[in-house]
């Protein structure tokens, strides 16, 4: 029997051009606030919140949503005009729309640091985490461990991890490091071939606060169908720590998946485009 292969992703456009800029961030991040100082920054910090304990349900009583603090989007743009800069005032008020979820029921919240293309910022995790008192998960594109560590060290509670975007060592190390700083994981998976490539790393993994996430959104085409989770749902190990995101937007997807034994959602875009995020969630909640 053949091998699978350790990273058997060639990147989309949209993905490999966000990773290229990526890895140039980095490199100056690490110039700019060594990981020494992010270290020292992590001997003050406060413990982190358990993303993990919020989110997963053994008795699948109920469906719980990370719900997503987003201003913009490569293939959307700015998300709802307010999101933006008017007389040099930024409208996105992250900590804001935070409350809202947390008000309809949220039981976690993610966050888009990614300041070039998402329009996000790490500063966002604890004015979010001053205002609720849910466990906040960054979201961003994660390649280098000196990323974990930034993330513990700007309040971040967990981390997302993008199959996609890493080999089998990458990930190994990552969950490793995670584990040691007590961040809990999001593991990101967009097709059949990389779920079943982590499912044997997570069950290896010390770190037992991982999450897996099949992500709806076909990268190549860019558009959502709620049809990707429940087709692959059967390979799935243990669903109660599967998460489906991208392309829900109803209470009957909600109940969809709970038919499939899916009982965590990532729900982002539909809700951001509302007026008030906060009513959304509620009534995507029923």
């Amino acid at each position: 029997m053949t091998e699978s292969p350790s990273n058997p992703n060639e990147l989309p456009a949209v993905l490999a051009e966000i990773v290229d800029f990526k890895r140039e961030e980095i490199e100056s991040a690490k110039e700019r606030e060594p990981v020494e100082a992010l270290e020292a920054m992590i001997a003050h910090a406060e413990p982190t919140r358990d993303f993990f304990e919020a989110l997963v349900d053994p008795t699948e009583t109920r469906t719980r949503i990370i719900a997503e603090v987003k201003r913009q989007s490569p293939s959307a743009g700015l998300i709802r005009p307010e999101y933006g800069f008017n007389n040099g005032q930024d409208g996105f008020r992250p900590e804001i729309i935070a409350q809202q979820y947390s008000n309809a029921d949220a039981s976690a919240i993610s966050c888009l640091t990614d300041e070039k293309f998402f329009g996000g910022s790490l500063a966002y995790i604890n004015q979010i985490k001053a205002t609720i008192n849910l466990p906040v998960i960054r979201k961003d594109f994660v390649l280098d461990p000196y990323q974990i560590t930034q993330s513990r060290a700007y309040g971040a509670d967990a981390v997302l991890l993008i199959a996609e975007c890493l080999d089998d060592a990458q990930i190994n190390e990552m969950l490793e490091l995670a584990h040691t700083l007590d961040l809990a994981v999001l593991l990101e998976v967009h097709s059949k071939a990389n779920l079943l490539r982590v499912q044997p790393i997570i069950a290896a993994s010390t770190h037992k606060r991982v999450l897996l996430g099949i992500n709806n959104r076909d990268l190549t085409r860019m558009i959502t169908d709620l049809a990707h989770t429940t087709d692959l749902v059967d390979l799935v190990d243990d669903r109660s720590i599967l998460v489906s995101e991208s392309g829900i937007r109803t209470n009957a997807d909600l109940v969809h998946l709970a038919e499939h034994r899916v009982h965590i959602a990532l729900v982002g875009e539909h809700l951001m485009r509302q007026s008030n995020p906060g009513d959304a969630l509620a009534a995507l909640l029923g």
